[in-house]
């Protein structure tokens, strides 16, 4: 199905669903709005014609006018926002069912935020269903039977916050849920490069910007992006940018291209 997130949704209806009690199947459609749950139960589902299994921590988007079946084995809770999105925007596709794996915690965290702001701040609302929409659009790879995103996913989210800290392969595997060996498996299958060299990378292009487009000094850039000794700083400045980071921080005045990323091993 096809979902448009160039803008924030219109969010009509979110909060915490309780199902089962009175009764074991639900039978209903929504006629103008999307329909994201985010589970923790075991149920089963029907979207259109298709049977979806539900398990904790999957995640559900249905189109509008799309008829649902739900049938529970008992109490059943989940996270729902009910939206429509832009009339206008590039169209993403993304599946109706999918594990949110190591992402569940977050899309949690995301939803219930976006209830807890309620009638009283609509649009801080929005932006967390926004979020939220964004994280489960980016939940499937680019080939579905390629298995582990959801773990190299979280890995990334993990590296992007904690680029000033410091970061171990160990940690950043505990973090996405997966032994050591399987991250890095995982990761250069899908990244093209090996953990340590991604994070690398990224601490270099933020230095980058921070020299280019900030008057923050040079000693503070260098402690912002986790390598705070200046003269390994330098050093791997001149090995991933070309350049020193006095060097780097001049090409602002021209404004000309920016390096070409070198190959990361």
């Amino acid at each position: 199905m096809l979902i448009r997130l160039d803008e924030p949704p219109r969010v009509a209806g979110l909060g915490v669903a309780v199902h089962g009690i009175t009764s074991l199947r639900d039978v209903f459609e929504l006629p103008d709005l999307w329909q994201l749950h985010l589970y923790g139960y075991t149920a089963e589902v029907t979207v259109g014609e298709t049977i979806h299994s539900i398990r904790p921590g999957r995640v559900s988007l249905v189109p509008p006018g799309t008829r649902v079946v739900y049938r529970y084995q008992g109490r059943s809770e989940h996270l729902y926002a009910h939206f429509a999105d832009p009339p206008t925007g590039t169209q993403r596709s993304v599946p109706v069912m999918q594990d949110a794996g190591a992402d569940t915690r977050l899309l949690s965290t995301l939803l219930r935020r976006a209830v807890a702001a309620g009638p009283d701040a609509p649009a801080h609302s929005a932006a967390m269903v926004w979020g939220a929409l964004w994280q489960v659009a980016h939940l499937t790879p680019p080939d579905p039977g390629r298995p582990g995103h959801a773990a190299v996913s979280a890995a990334i989210g993990h590296i992007e916050s904690n680029l000033s800290g410091t970061l171990t392969v160990p940690d950043v595997a505990r973090v996405a849920g997966v032994s050591h060996n399987h991250l890095t498996r995982l990761f250069h299958t899908e990244t093209g490069h090996t953990v340590i060299g991604y994070i690398r990378r990224r601490r270099l292009e933020r230095a980058r910007h921070l020299l280019r487009e900030s008057t923050l000094s040079i000693p503070a850039i260098a402690a912002s992006v986790g390598i705070p000794d200046l003269h390994a700083f330098n050093k791997a400045c001149r090995h991933e940018l070309g350049g020193s980071p006095r060097a780097v921080r001049a090409e602002s005045d021209t404004k000309g291209p920016m390096p070409t990323d070198r190959p990361t091993p």
